[in-house]
Formats: structure tokens, C-alpha cells, sequence
């Protein structure tokens, strides 16, 4: 099972949720973060770190979102990983 960032990271990029993941599975796209399914070890460390609501795991992931699972296992292959805090875009 995986965490899925959705929609309203689209523009904010918050990096609190990727200090506190323990296996480094967030990826930095230009304007969203994505969760590598494969390395995501389910431990919800980053859920309440979202400042947006952005993470959801997979089973609860909204109806109107869910293509973002697919977006976040193809994107996270394309992208560098992020480990460290950054400015969010949305204060940026």
C-alpha cells in the first residue's frame, strides 16, 4: 500500500511531509511533490505534516483525484528525490 500526493499540492509544494518520511520516498516535481509507490512503507509519518491536506492513502484517495496515483508512480521515476525542507511555492 502507498501514500498518494494529490491536487492541492498543485501550486503550494510544502516540503514539511518529507523531513519526517523515513524511508525518503517523496520526489520534487516543478510545481507538486510525488510518493514513489514502490519505496512509500505506509507509515502515515507525512499525513499530518500537509499543511494542504494533500496525502491520502491510496483506498481513501477522493474519486475526483484519482489519477493522481497513476501521476505519482510515473513522475516519482522522473524526478530527484527530496529529503530536505524547502520554501514552499505557495509563500514563494
Amino acid at each position: 500500500m502507498t501514500h498518494v500526493v494529490a491536487e492541492p499540492c498543485f501550486g503550494c509544494k510544502y516540503t514539511d511531509c518529507v523531513v519526517v518520511c523515513p524511508v525518503e520516498c517523496f520526489y520534487e516535481g516543478e510545481k507538486i511533490l510525488y510518493i514513489h509507490p514502490d519505496e512509500c512503507i505506509d507509515c502515515e509519518a507525512c499525513v499530518p505534516e500537509c499543511p494542504v491536506e494533500a496525502i491520502f492513502h491510496e483506498d481513501n484517495l477522493p474519486e475526483q483525484w484519482a489519477a493522481f496515483k497513476q501521476l505519482n508512480a510515473e513522475m516519482a521515476t522522473q524526478c530527484p528525490v527530496i529529503t530536505e525542507k524547502k520554501a514552499p511555492l505557495a509563500e514563494g
